[in-house]
């Protein structure tokens, strides 16, 4: 149905009263975190990463899995995005960037 692109079906997929993680097959920290895959490969900003990393970390995902996804996705998306998203992401676990940068 996504690639014919059936309209009715896809909007029934963006229904907010639907669990995406059901609908998408997969467990919920899988879902995490190919969402957080998607925003880094977007170049997404903080609010969407802070919503993210919250959905990961309520459905059982580690900080070392949320950071990981940066690691798994660098040889497709590539370096400068990686690093873009790096600090919305650690800005999203709570880690203060700023005051790391001081230390390099």
């Amino acid at each position: 149905m996504l690639a014919v692109r059936d309209d009715r079906y896809i909007n029934s997929l963006l229904r907010a009263d639907r669990d995406d993680a059901v609908l998408a097959g997969m467990d919920a920290q899988s879902h995490a975190l190919a969402r957080i895959g998607a925003l880094i490969a977007l170049d997404a900003g903080p609010p969407a990463f802070m919503a993210s990393v919250e959905a990961a970390v309520h459905a059982g995902v580690s900080h070392d899995e949320i950071v990981g996804t940066l690691i798994a996705v660098l040889p497709i998306v590539g370096v400068p995005r990686v690093v873009s998203a790096a600090s919305n992401l650690g800005l999203a676990l709570g880690y203060d960037v700023a005051d790391a940068l001081e230390v390099v």
